[in-house]
């Protein structure tokens, strides 16, 4: 790293950029997409994909834990091509291809040739976070794409400041905050950006001003829906800071991110990190600066997840490509198969190609210990993957008891459960089969509280001696679970309850439930 302030080649003049390496960046693309479809349904439904299926059929401007657009795009799919797990997660899929192709696109901006964009896309494709979040529908897949896509037309138009380059730029950074607020981290980078030496004579223009205008219009929505509902994200945001995230520290979220982004790409983006400060390399500085202000803003909030600040680091590997490429083909040759070669031991860990018996003993063999970014324990498989087990057989489990009530009882019976997962699965998988589900968690909440006459509730996960004070009669019915899924998930006990006690209205008593986080 030493030499890189003997850098030999300077970003080319945008009239003799490389032209662009499609059929490369095509066959990377498509080989993201064919791994994926090999392991496509492999596990079973995400428990926020079920989450999602939800709210896709309460359209709104917003939500407690997520902006409206990933979740209207999933609207027209299910009316276009069905509610699949396979149609979600090949959508997932084809977003996910896109990063290689823009991450690629950053390199030619800054000014590399076809080998550099195709290490950088074949870096940033075998990335396990990326592949980790294109394997299941999210808005977190769009969201890697929205901070590409916007890195790279901040560059355009720093390097060329036009009102239509300006315009569009406000026009994806306002898509990208319907989709995910995390955007926000971006817009606040680009501020910075735009305070460097190099750049601050745009703040005198209309440009950047019209582009935050046009960000604030598109946002506008989401925000009149959020004060609508008293700001719910923001104490969803509180509560998941405050009782549901682990404490990381900064080493070990340091080191967190070696693993997300691939150990064997560290010489790339690293480089990347370092080029973008060398003198007379000016219009690569904002790739740096996002990627810092970014680290910042997660640790002085108290957000910081390992997987947050990846959002800034194909950039880092369009620079580090480009960088490397500066000190010729075989060492860009060397440290591009590095990244590739060093991704595969671990692609296990980010996608489902494994039975899930073998991937339980290959994580043992590696000595990895199933993890949790929560305050939550875990069992045989990390978090991500548990959450893909049992949910038919929860939906089963907890049919097959209100399956015993008269059918009176049972059309004027509620289900309640305690998260959005549960709600989610018994809506999939348990229709027809059960009454009325009622959840207090993020956005069941506020779909509730369904009509009730105090009468039958069967309740999922609660113990008979918690219950026991509410009701008149409270009867151990069930028991729903599965060995793989988290913990909290396996043994759960299934009441029916009759006869509601509490003196609380329906309303009052429903609010005093709610849980956002």
């Amino acid at each position: 790293m030493a030499s890189m302030s003997r850098d030999r080649t300077q970003v080319s003049d945008p009239t003799t950029q490389a032209s662009v390496a499609w059929p490369g960046l095509a066959l990377v693309a498509l080989g993201a997409v064919v791994f994926h479809a090999l392991c496509l349904t492999k596990y079973g439904w995400f428990r926020d994909e079920l989450y999602y299926l939800s709210c896709s059929k309460r359209l709104a401007w917003g939500y407690v834990d997520q902006p409206p657009l990933s979740i209207a795009i999933l609207a027209c799919l299910r009316a276009v091509a069905g509610e699949g797990l396979g149609v979600l997660r090949m959508t997932a899929s084809l977003v996910a291809a896109l990063l290689p192709i823009l991450t690629s696109l950053i390199a030619r901006e800054l000014g590399g040739r076809a080998l550099a964009q195709w290490a950088a896309a074949a870096a940033v494709a075998m990335a396990p976070i990326v592949l980790a979040i294109g394997h299941y529908y999210s808005m977190n897949v769009f969201d890697f794409s929205f901070w590409a896509l916007a890195t790279l037309l901040v560059l355009r138009v720093f390097r060329r400041p036009t009102r239509g380059g300006w315009v569009v730029l406000g026009v994806v950074l306002g898509l990208g905050l319907l989709n995910k607020w995390s955007v926000m981290w971006l817009g606040g980078a680009i501020a910075v950006s735009l305070l460097l030496p190099a750049h601050r004579a745009q703040l005198r223009t209309s440009g950047p001003w019209l582009a935050a205008g046009i960000t604030a219009l598109l946002f506008a929505p989401n925000l009149a829906w959020q004060a609508r509902h008293g700001w719910p994200t923001l104490e969803f945001m509180h509560n998941a800071r405050a009782y549901k995230m682990a404490a990381l520290e900064p080493v070990k979220f340091l080191m967190g991110q070696l693993l997300v982004v691939g150990p064997g790409a560290v010489p790339i983006w690293i480089a990347g990190l370092i080029a973008a400060f060398l003198p007379g390399r000016s219009r690569w500085r904002p790739i740096g600066v996002i990627y810092l202000t970014t680290l910042v803003i997660l640790f002085a909030s108290g957000s910081a997840r390992v997987e947050y600040l990846a959002l800034a680091c194909p950039a880092l590997f369009a620079a580090g490509a480009v960088w490397w490429e500066s000190r010729g083909n075989v060492a860009l040759v060397v440290v591009g198969a590095l990244a590739v070669l060093l991704a595969i031991p671990i692609l296990p860990m980010a996608l489902p190609i494994l039975p899930i018996d073998d991937f339980i003993a290959y994580q043992t063999k590696l000595g990895v210990a199933p993890n949790s970014e929560e305050r939550k324990s875990v069992g045989p498989l990390p978090q991500h993957y548990a959450d893909m087990f049992g949910w038919p057989e929860f939906a089963d489990s907890v049919a097959r008891v209100a399956a015993t009530l008269p059918p009176d009882e049972f059309a004027k019976a509620i289900v309640i459960v305690g998260n959005y997962g549960e709600a989610g699965a018994l809506e999939k998988f348990g229709a027809g089969r059960l009454p009325t589900i009622a959840c207090q968690h993020n956005n069941w909440f506020l779909w509730g509280p369904p009509a009730w006459d105090r009468g039958t509730a069967i309740l999922v996960g609660r113990d008979v001696a918690e219950a026991e004070p509410e009701f008149e009669q409270v009867i151990l019915a069930g028991v729903a679970g599965h060995r793989l899924a988290m913990p909290y998930e396996r043994e759960l006990p299934i009441l029916i309850a009759r006869g509601f006690k509490s003196d609380l209205d329906l309303l009052n008593a429903w609010r005093a439930g709610k849980h956002y986080q």
